[in-house]
């Protein structure tokens, strides 16, 4: 299932994470978002699961590699499409 990042984003304040770090991370995992960390309403950085940020090292990493970029734009200019139906056939889904 394809999820926005943005619509996973929760807010706390500096108080909040510095007083209970560990519950954020827990729910921040739990809930699959991430926690924007806020002084005086403006943005300080941003607290990310272990799991969240493995996902987007791996995403970047895949990123940088050229064949990969080619790959994508080679997938993208090409006519023939396939149902997701027929994927889950195929796959035996």
């Amino acid at each position: 299932m394809i999820k926005q990042l943005i619509s996973d984003e929760k807010f706390a304040n500096i108080q909040k994470a510095q007083s209970g770090l560990t519950k954020l991370f827990l729910k921040a995992k739990e809930s699959g978002s991430f926690y924007r960390i806020l002084k005086n309403d403006q943005p300080l950085g941003v607290l990310l699961p272990d799991n969240l940020w493995q996902s987007l090292v791996e995403d970047l990493e895949a990123l940088s590699s050229l064949n990969f970029r080619k790959r994508i734009a080679k997938a993208r200019k090409e006519k023939g499409t396939v149902k997701p139906e027929e994927i889950k056939k195929q796959l035996g889904l």
